[in-house]
């Protein structure tokens, strides 16, 4: 089953499942993805977080309950909020105005349908890839808890990687390798949870360098891994070409929890490359 068909298949069962919040918390489970790699797919593709999608489907399908008669409280309840005020409030956001007001005649819905995913031809710009085997490596540095949620993940990891260069840790990692001191790091992201992920920034461990105790140290276990080529470092539109445009005939999956973000050069010029783990369909 390819991507385009699992991400069907994944929203036919979000809408068998609004009144369940424990099902929806693990949507990912009849995919081949981690949640990991699948809210990201999902986020790349449509815009928007898979939470986001899945509160606007329970409150555009509340309208009927409510239209039909139902209390206010029992819709809420229905649909995992704890409290009929809770519920108000997310209404109110969505549709401009409270539960009450549903049975009046002239009120208008934001009401958001299901979606569904096709193959979008795209490929005007080239993509640089290479599937590549590698063994076991070790990766030191420092690490930050980043939110899960993609938008303030964006604010987040510049805040962070500036707190390394104002803390010193940049300029030690370069000592200690004996590399310039504007010499571009590189970035892990990994132990990824519902509302977390760790971004370290790290480098290589080389078989002769003691490490001092004060670094994290990242084992990465031997797998195969897609190496997408960033020229300009745009990180963020490559990712999202990646799931986009690569991923949905690609003939992989990504798999494991570990994903890399590789600078290289000067801060004033770099390059860069994303590594994905990933496996034949």
């Amino acid at each position: 089953m390819n991507l385009i068909e699992q991400l069907n298949r994944a929203i036919d069962y979000i809408e068998l499942n609004l009144t369940d919040s424990e099902a929806l918390s693990s949507v990912a489970n009849i995919t081949s993805y981690s949640t990991y790699h699948f809210q990201r797919i999902f986020n790349y593709l449509t815009d928007m977080p898979l939470s986001e999608y899945i509160r606007k489907r329970k409150l555009s399908v509340a309208v009927v309950d409510l239209q039909r008669g139902e209390k206010v409280i029992d819709v809420a309840i229905k649909y995992g909020y704890n409290s009929a005020d809770s519920f108000t409030r997310a209404f109110e956001r969505q549709h401009g105005f409270t539960p009450t007001i549903v049975r009046q005649d002239g009120v208008s819905f934001q009401i958001y349908p299901p979606l569904t995913f096709q193959i979008q031809i795209k490929g005007v710009q080239k993509m640089t890839c290479k599937i590549e085997a590698r063994k076991a490596f070790r990766m030191f540095g420092v690490y930050g808890e980043i939110s899960a949620d993609m938008e303030k993940a964006f604010t987040e990891v510049p805040k962070f990687r500036m707190q390394c260069d104002d803390d010193g840790s940049v300029d030690e990692m370069n000592t200690l390798l004996g590399v310039e001191p504007c010499t571009m790091l590189h970035a892990a992201l990994y132990d990824h949870t519902e509302t977390t992920f760790k971004y370290m920034i790290c480098q290589y461990v080389p078989d002769t360098l003691s490490i001092p105790d004060h670094f994290d140290i990242l084992q990465v276990p031997a797998m195969t891994w897609a190496i997408f080529s960033v020229d300009d470092c745009e990180m963020q539109q490559m990712w999202r070409r990646i799931y986009a445009e690569w991923l949905p005939t690609s003939g992989y999956n990504p798999v494991g929890d570990i994903t890399f973000e590789m600078y290289y050069g000067k801060a004033d010029n770099p390059t860069g490359e994303i590594w994905i783990p990933v496996e034949s369909q």
